[in-house]
């Protein structure tokens, strides 16, 4: 009868999620106008909408209990009541590889093909483990949070008291389960930022000399400022967004940090800004430009579904944009940090071929930062200077 409820649950909040909605922001909403649900029926409500939409596009036409029966199989290691209760046969082949699990699943539906998770698999860029990649949607990334210097100890214990099984990635970087209530373990301090591990890697790639003016382009909440200021806390820092509420965000957690230096622009870089900036030149410019995200669908997998491939083009006229914007203002021979989370080749080398021919910038060095090796977000970082 569980299995049974749990499987109404879904279907309701399938009728009733709106596209174009993020899933993170939809469910709270349901769950506050279904205050029946206890803790253990939004956890498994979240589980089996997520793990829906992890399918993709794999076979669009069955029936939505029928997809969700085969996400659940894909997507867990370990036996639950609602696959024992609708697929008893499946559930005994819970621990099966991927691959085998697969194999199953198209003995009863041929027609299933893993391309159709991400069907623009094609377009992705060069290096990337098509296989490999696709797969890696059937997992749950992990959280990973970037400890400021000094309190790894701390933290460390904290979460050793806490029975949070963790792993110290190096460099201040430790990979958690999802969903860990960082919150209840850390009610006052301010120890560390969470940010993806791709996100952290980013940062070798700054390079800041003593008494640098840098310009931390599209800002957005700070991430990549705080990991610059971090290896070099004597810089000259200039942050800007589109988004002053963001920007109210930024403010926080750099008082949060203890990073008090730096000016504050609301800026759109679609437009000229020689008005705001014209006395500006400086020696390092990061831009994490606004793409796609489809390096970390595999967080917000709703987004495979709601995305078009006509996006893509659009996503890269604007970094484009963007980025003839920005490079006036960078000195010569200093470098220009060019960043996405998208896995696509058009947002991503292609963006960097046009920095090269068109606005006269020099590759030192480009990575695709490859998450889905490592339960992670895949994403893209160019080092260009400007000749």
């Amino acid at each position: 009868m569980k299995a049974i409820n749990q499987l109404k649950t879904f279907q309701r909040i399938l009728e009733e999620y709106p596209a174009e909605t993020p899933l993170g922001k939809f469910l709270p909403g349901f769950y506050r106008q279904n205050k029946q649900m206890g803790s253990t029926d939004r956890r498994i409500a979240n589980r089996l909408v997520y793990n829906y939409f992890r399918l993709g596009k794999v076979l669009p036409n069955l029936p939505s209990d029928e997809r969700l029966f085969i996400a659940e199989f894909l997507c867990n290691t370990q036996l639950n009541s609602f696959l024992q209760h609708f697929k008893p046969d499946w559930a005994a082949c819970i621990g099966f590889s991927l691959e085998e699990k697969i194999g199953i699943v198209k003995t009863v539906h041929p027609d299933f093909n893993l391309k159709d998770v991400f069907p623009w698999i094609t377009e992705v860029s060069v290096g990337i483990d098509k296989t490999a990649f696709l797969e890696s949607f059937f997992t749950q990334p992990d959280l990973f949070i970037h400890v400021h210097n000094g309190y790894d100890h701390l933290v460390k214990a904290e979460l050793s008291k806490a029975d949070i099984l963790f792993k110290d990635e190096g460099n201040g970087c430790f990979s958690l389960p999802n969903g860990t209530r960082l919150e209840n373990i850390f009610p006052t301090q301010h120890w560390f930022e969470v940010q993806d591990f791709s996100s952290q890697q980013t940062g070798a790639f700054f390079k800041p000399q003593k008494w640098d003016s840098w310009w931390d382009a599209c800002a957005a909440s700070g991430g990549k400022s705080l990991l610059l200021h971090e290896d070099e806390p004597d810089i000259k820092l200039v942050v800007s967004d589109i988004r002053e509420s963001i920007l109210a965000n930024l403010d926080e957690r750099f008082q949060q940090a203890g990073l008090k230096k730096y000016q504050k622009k609301v800026l759109d870089l679609c437009q000229n800004n020689d008005q705001t900036l014209h006395d500006y030149a400086f020696d390092g410019i990061i831009l994490d430009a606004p793409c796609s995200g489809s390096g970390t669908w595999g967080r917000t997998p709703e987004m495979i579904a709601q995305f078009d491939a006509h996006k893509i083009e659009f996503f890269q006229k604007l970094q484009k944009t963007i980025a003839t914007n920005v490079v006036k203002y960078l000195k010569p021979g200093k470098p220009l940090i060019y960043i996405t989370c998208s896995a696509f080749k058009a947002e991503n080398e292609d963006v960097v071929d046009y920095l090269v021919k068109e606005l006269g910038l020099k590759v030192e060095a480009q990575k695709v930062l490859k998450g889905y090796e490592r339960r992670a977000d895949t994403m893209f970082v160019c080092r260009l200077v400007r000749i």
